[in-house]
């Protein structure tokens, strides 16, 4: 069911997207992620687009953003996506994969003709949307759904490189078990505007200083969840952020439960990394911890 319209006598903020959540929110990837994106958006959810429709038909109010939900690939038949992108010509229309959908949306989209985006990637991509949409920029969110990947990336780059730097200027302190991949993410941040504090080969120590951590952990163990624990309690205004090859939800939720703020898959996505990053560090220090996949859940 739709969310209930705005009460008589209130306002909505104009200065939120408004945004359609369609499909479902069965297993606890999607119910992570959408917890978290009703942080960043005015969101409507509907579990069909026929719903969605007679709910914009009743309100009068347009998406700016409309994320279909993939429970499985192949959910969404072709015609659906084109009745919604030509229903909301303006609006951005991505496809939100789960899991199940990795291979093939690593090889290809698993949704013909629209941007396809993983769970776990979604809330930081869509802080640079939104950080880009305040300074008047349409952003990565503004390419055409027929560009190529080269293309988006490449538009990816000029939005996170043209972001604001007033609200990303916390350094960042990276570990991980490779040297090579440590290398490439101290890059990354470079690249993002980023100040890299320190880096550690392993797991990071109990004793750091800077806001903000970049974990990459490749797969999320028990020893590793110890060792976060350990890091939460030692230093819990420290934001953790853990890159983990493959995020599955059960692994993601042990990870939020033991102290991090957020968990993203490899290979990174520029986009996402900074708009995570850009997310943890409004986060009130002293404040209770993220609760969400890629920004801190409930935050407005």
């Amino acid at each position: 069911m739709a969310r209930p319209q705005t009460p008589a006598g209130q306002t909505r903020d104009p200065a939120r997207a408004c945004g359609f959540w369609i499909g479902s929110t069965s297993g606890a990837e999607l119910a992570i992620v959408r917890a978290v994106v009703e942080g960043q958006l005015e969101l409507m959810g509907h579990v069909t687009v026929d719903e969605a429709i007679a709910w914009e038909v009743n309100a009068g109010r347009r998406p700016e953003i409309v994320l279909l939900a993939e429970d499985r690939p192949g959910c969404w038949p072709l015609d659906t996506v084109v009745a919604v992108v030509r229903r909301w010509p303006l609006a951005t229309v991505v496809g939100v994969a789960t899991s199940l959908g990795d291979g093939r949306r690593r090889s290809g989209p698993t949704i013909a003709g629209i941007a396809e985006v993983a769970w776990h990637d979604l809330p930081g991509r869509l802080e640079c949307w939104l950080a880009a949409r305040a300074a008047g920029r349409p952003g990565a969110r503004g390419v055409p759904a027929t560009a190529r990947r080269e293309e988006r990336l490449l538009e990816t780059l000029d939005t996170v490189v043209g972001l604001d730097r007033a609200a990303g200027q916390a350094p960042v302190w990276i570990a991980g078990g490779r040297g090579s991949d440590l290398e490439g993410l101290a890059d990354l941040l470079v690249l993002a505007g980023r100040r890299v504090a320190g880096r550690t080969l392993g797991r990071p120590p109990l004793d750091l200083e800077p806001p903000l951590l970049v974990w990459d952990v490749v797969a999320i163990g028990a020893d590793d969840l110890a060792w976060l624990r350990m890091l939460a309690a030692n230093r819990p205004r420290t934001q953790v952020v853990l890159l983990e090859s493959f995020p599955r939800g059960d692994a993601v939720e042990a990870a939020l439960r033991a102290g991090a703020g957020a968990v993203l898959g490899r290979p990174i996505v520029l986009e996402a990394l900074e708009g995570t990053l850009r997310r943890l560090e409004r986060t009130t220090p002293g404040s209770s911890r993220p609760n969400g996949v890629g920004a801190a859940a409930g935050h407005r």
